[in-house]
């Protein structure tokens, strides 16, 4: 029964990076679901065949930090597409309130069960992060009641799970008589847990007294991480673009920038913003070159790192990957540089290379000014789209309230520096988290 769930979620291979709902099912089923069912009674019978099987490849499944690192990417998108928590369960990707579309409508839907909402809540609980705890556990307890009194197999979480992290998520948030209620509904299921007994008796003594949960009462108490890096202003431009009578004239060109490598074909510009100065060049790579550089650039992929003072680390918040390819890797990386060079005048005049990043379910840049750096400032930056997004993946430009999307082949460009040398702040940019698709 098991295998024939599995096999009817993923038969297509392209849905598993295009939908992320389906992406965390996947971790999920292979880190915890396949274990719960193999070392279940109902395996009793099959079950040295099956514990073979599993040790086989258990070395190569997904690990504890993938699964956390899967449920961490759907509260991101939660947190900046403000999506409906009850509409992802239902594999729905709609913001949250009434009369909003969807934002992306997968081809194959995906609903999560019970045991998945309790664990993205339960990863946000672990954190001290109850703001998202509370929504994601409340889905969980709707769903297991529904549920409740059949047993699956690979669910690790039980009503009583989720009844008892979501009263603690209740308390912390302040909300003493709902905490009450959930502990009182969990004792009905299992009236000799004492923990739970004297949890009861704390909640009707602090509501006697008019006191509220959270800090000052006693209980451990941290506040919220804040979950989400990018800045309020982020989330905001996703939806708040500045109407088009108040947008400064733009327009659309043929350039050669004076170059004689441009002359015979020249590059399609797509004015962005004056001010900063963002251009889109469309069709600047071919098919042929992006798929050339994405095979280079795949083996040599590796977690994309932040900078933190003088050195570099990797980031929660930044799990995408990149490659650095050198401009003698391949004639097609030193072709890209050359007609990099050619865009407005700048020219290259020390060969560097390229960097490759690539991100999808687990994938967001952090905040980033370009133009700082220990070899001097850079004067421009060209970011060149390799592949299509479905949904999602946007470049922000937080100060200037402005993103671009990710539009394959086509090559955004924007000047770092101001004509005085200094840098410009509103080039601050950041990448929008993959909603659905594969980002490179």
């Amino acid at each position: 029964r098991f295998y024939e769930k599995v096999q009817a979620l993923h038969q297509d291979p392209k849905a598993l990076v295009e939908n992320p709902l389906v992406a965390f099912s996947l971790i999920k089923r292979l880190h915890s679901e396949w274990p719960q069912v193999i070392y279940s009674q109902e395996a009793t019978e099959n079950t040295r065949a099956l514990h073979a099987g599993f040790e086989e490849v258990e070395q190569e499944l997904p690990g504890a930090e993938d699964l956390a690192g899967a449920a961490q990417a759907l509260l991101r998108l939660q947190d900046v597409y403000s999506l409906s928590v009850k509409g992802m369960a239902r594999g729905v990707f709609q913001r949250a309130g009434k009369g909003w579309p969807p934002l992306y409508s997968p081809p194959r839907s995906l609903s999560l069960s019970a045991d998945d909402c309790f664990h993205v809540g339960k990863v946000a609980y672990d954190m001290g992060d109850h703001y998202h705890s509370i929504p994601w556990l409340e889905e969980a307890v709707s769903l297991f009641r529904l549920s409740h009194g059949s047993w699956n197999p690979e669910d690790r979480s039980s009503l009583e799970d989720a009844l008892d992290h979501l009263a603690f998520s209740y308390f912390m948030a302040g909300n003493i008589s709902g905490a009450l209620s959930l502990s009182r509904e969990f004792l009905h299921y299992d009236p000799g847990n004492q923990r739970v007994v004297r949890n009861v008796a704390k909640y009707k003594k602090l509501l006697e007294m008019g006191g509220s949960g959270g800090a000052g009462t006693g209980w451990p108490w941290c506040p919220p991480p804040q979950h989400c890096p990018l800045p309020h202003p982020l989330r905001g431009l996703l939806f708040l673009q500045p109407l088009p009578e108040h947008l400064p004239p733009l327009g659309c060109s043929y350039e050669t920038h004076g170059s004689p490598f441009l002359l015979l074909q020249p590059i399609k510009k797509e004015m962005i913003r004056i001010q900063p100065y963002v251009a889109l060049y469309h069709d600047f790579i071919s098919d042929a070159e992006a798929e050339t550089i994405k095979g280079l650039a795949g083996p040599w992929l590796q977690r994309s790192v932040v900078a933190s003072g003088e050195k570099q680390q990797e980031a929660e918040y930044r799990i995408s990957k990149s490659a650095w390819l050198k401009d003698t890797a391949d004639p097609a990386v030193q072709a890209l540089e050359r007609r990099i060079g050619a865009l407005n005048g700048v020219g290259v005049t020390v060969p560097t290379g390229v960097t490759v990043p690539t991100s999808s379910l687990l994938g967001q840049s952090s905040k980033s000014p370009l133009y700082r750096m220990k070899s001097g400032n850079r004067m421009a930056t060209v970011m060149i789209y390799l592949s299509r997004v479905e949904a999602g993946g946007s470049t922000a430009f937080i100060h200037a309230n402005l993103s671009v999307p990710v539009v394959k082949n086509a090559a955004l460009f924007w000047w770092n520096l101001r004509r005085n040398g200094a840098g410009d702040g509103a080039t601050l940019h950041a990448a929008c988290p993959v909603l659905a698709g594969d980002k490179w």
